[in-house]
């Protein structure tokens, strides 16, 4: 994911933890990964939504569904590292 993207990404997916995401992201391959998997899904959802068919698509509600899950697992990932900045 290009510097751009991601900064817009962490403006509006825990702000709040700006620097220690840049952080993981360059130290914790784990991390980076949801962070880009995260990522791709979202532009898969988007692109779904664009076409009015799309919009009652079981298939949306379940790329949600595992969108939700990672941005869980980031948003634990986060705590873990801020209790213990050692990890």
């Amino acid at each position: 994911m290009k510097t751009k993207d991601c900064n817009k990404k962490i403006k509006h997916m825990f702000p709040e933890y700006r620097d220690l995401i840049v952080q993981l992201r360059q130290e914790n391959p784990y991390f980076a990964n949801l962070f880009e998997e995260h990522a791709v899904l979202d532009k898969q959802i988007a692109q779904l939504e664009l076409d009015p068919i799309n919009h009652v698509n079981d298939d949306i509600e379940g790329i949600k569904r595992k969108k939700l899950k990672l941005k869980d697992e980031i948003y634990r990932l986060l705590k873990s590292s801020e209790a213990d900045p050692l990890s």
